[in-house]
């Protein structure tokens, strides 16, 4: 960059003038503008371009020939070939990652990082807790007192991992590994709690009529863990409103994560569904609060500008329309309730792919104050 001095001196020897020397000084210190892109779409910075996309097929194709090669070595065990990969994974990411900063490739070999991690945390648990040799469930529940051990090295080993990679790569899926870590970890943990309610000490399984409770009880924590991850993309949103920043891509993963946890204790909370043995077949009642539970997520996707958390709230609703209409195709006269779902949910991401911000400032803009309104991401015209 031109030093202001180097531009008094342009001026002094009539090089420039001493107003487009202004001019300049002022394009140096002002803002750029938004893209033209950024002022309507939701910023999506998953593919870096077509080199991008060129260059993480490589890398696919790199991987599984070096895969192929190390399992066709008879001396080479799996935690020898996951160790292999995951060192290989870091030091190409040291050149696209950290030099090229492309970002599907990035994603790709992050990912891959901490596949070979938790392969080697699961092989280090079966040989050195000897999980490898459990036949039968019963020898499982007799591996009740070292389960918060697993736990802790497992879920405790990828979270760490994730930390690391992030804190030196800044790839923003590993946000996405981070919440499923301590999820998984929360669950498993309140699992046992409520598995030790029913034992009472005893090594022994649950019955058929207790796995739905055990279950029910633990639902709550997807459910509480999904509104801490919600709760930290927010902050990561109101952190960076532009969403010029990395924080702003970890908080759309982030969203990605906490929508699926959200929502499905939310529908077997609302619907009265069974959590593992009953058939999913809402009537009247239950697709009314399946509806007010689609219009809560839309408004708050909206509000928030993130349709990364509705897309996975409309997908997991769907698919769940879908499968009962399936189900019930063969018996069902007239039009069953969720036949209504799927045209709503059909209907709502044709309107909204058509005109997201216009539907923000109809929907949002009147419904919320202002000094909240200033703090969410700005509605764009």
């Amino acid at each position: 960059m031109i030093s202001r001095h180097t531009l008094d001196l342009a001026v002094e020897r009539a090089i420039i003038t001493a107003d487009q020397r202004d001019g300049i000084v002022s394009l140096a210190t002002t803002p750029p503008p938004i893209p033209d892109s950024a002022s309507t779409d939701e910023p999506m910075r998953l593919v870096g371009g077509g080199n991008d996309l060129f260059v993480t097929i490589g890398i696919l194709l790199l991987f599984a020939g070096a895969l192929f090669a190390l399992q066709s070595y008879p001396g080479v065990t799996v935690p020898m070939t996951a160790a292999i990969l995951g060192v290989f994974a870091w030091l190409v990411a040291e050149f696209v990652t950290r030099q090229k900063r492309m970002r599907l490739s990035s994603t790709v070999l992050g990912l891959g990082f901490i596949a070979a991690v938790t392969t080697l945390l699961g092989r280090y648990l079966e040989t050195r807790y000897g999980l490898g040799a459990v036949e039968n469930p019963i020898e499982l529940a007799g591996l009740r007192p070292q389960a918060e051990t697993y736990a802790a090295i497992f879920f405790g080993g990828t979270a760490v991992a994730a930390i690391v990679y992030f804190a030196r790569f800044r790839v923003p899926i590993m946000a996405a590994v981070l919440a499923l870590s301590f999820t998984g970890a929360a669950f498993f943990l309140a699992t046992l709690y409520f598995y030790d309610g029913l034992a009472n000490g005893q090594v022994l399984l649950p019955t058929i009529d207790q796995v739905p409770e055990v279950l029910s009880k633990a639902l709550y924590i997807p459910l509480i863990c999904g509104f801490v991850v919600f709760g930290v993309g927010l902050a990561l949103d109101l952190h960076d409103r532009e969403r010029f920043t990395v924080w702003s891509d970890c908080a759309f993963w982030l969203h990605v994560i906490s929508a699926p946890l959200l929502v499905h204790p939310l529908f077997i909370l609302a619907t009265g569904q069974d959590v593992v043995f009953g058939e999913i077949e809402p009537g009247v009642t239950a697709s009314v609060m399946l509806g007010i539970l689609i219009v809560a997520f839309v408004y708050v996707a909206l509000a928030i500008d993130r349709r990364s958390l509705l897309i996975p709230t409309l997908a997991y609703f769907g698919s769940l329309g879908i499968y009962y209409l399936v189900n019930s195709a063969a018996n069902s006269t007239g039009i069953p309730p969720f036949a209504l779902i799927l045209l709503a949910i059909g209907a709502l991401i044709i309107m909204f792919g058509a005109g997201w911000q216009n539907i923000r400032r109809l929907i949002v803009a009147p419904t919320l104050p202002t000094s909240l309104l200033k703090k969410l991401p700005p509605i764009r015209r």
